[in-house]
């Protein structure tokens, strides 16, 4: 006797990469481009502020990176290579940013007439994003992704 998933939880597996893919790969397009549209320079002084090394090529590297890796992660390609960069500017972040805010993304220090006052958010996201992406790296980018055609046509040619 096998333990053999049944056709509906079988399909209804292949979603859960798409969904993971679509919010985070929607993510890091998001950080990219804001990024990117303040312009390199505001984000080189934060990094030089924080003491990363080599600044103003990382102030470049760094929102290419998100914006690209997170167009790849939307479409399911080389999930598994491009998690590699991706994890290691949210390890980058969480270290020299995120880590001293504590744990919760939600970090709030008031309240006002106007509604609550927030601080700067801890590291949660980084850690949901890392984890988002080990599970995209290792169970795979999922049936609806550009990984999982490109390996159809690979067995295919193999076959022919």
């Amino acid at each position: 006797m096998t333990n053999k998933p049944s056709i509906p939880e079988a399909r209804a597996g292949q979603w859960a990469p798409l969904l993971l893919r679509l919010v985070m790969g929607y993510g890091f397009i998001v950080h990219g481009w804001v990024k990117l549209s303040r312009g390199p320079a505001r984000f080189e002084a934060l990094l030089t502020q924080l003491g990363v090394p080599f600044s103003k090529l990382m102030s470049w590297v760094v929102p290419f990176v998100e914006l690209l890796g997170g167009v790849a992660v939307l479409a399911g390609a080389f999930t598994a290579i491009v998690a590699v960069p991706l994890i290691a500017t949210m390890l980058t972040a969480m270290f020299s940013v995120h880590l001293k805010h504590g744990f919760s993304a939600v970090n709030t220090i008031g309240l006002t007439a106007d509604g609550p006052v927030f601080g700067p958010p801890g590291h949660e996201l980084n850690l949901l994003y890392i984890a988002g992406l080990v599970a995209l790296a290792l169970g795979g980018a999922g049936a609806f992704s550009l990984d999982a055609l490109m390996g159809h046509r690979r067995r295919l040619r193999a076959r022919a």
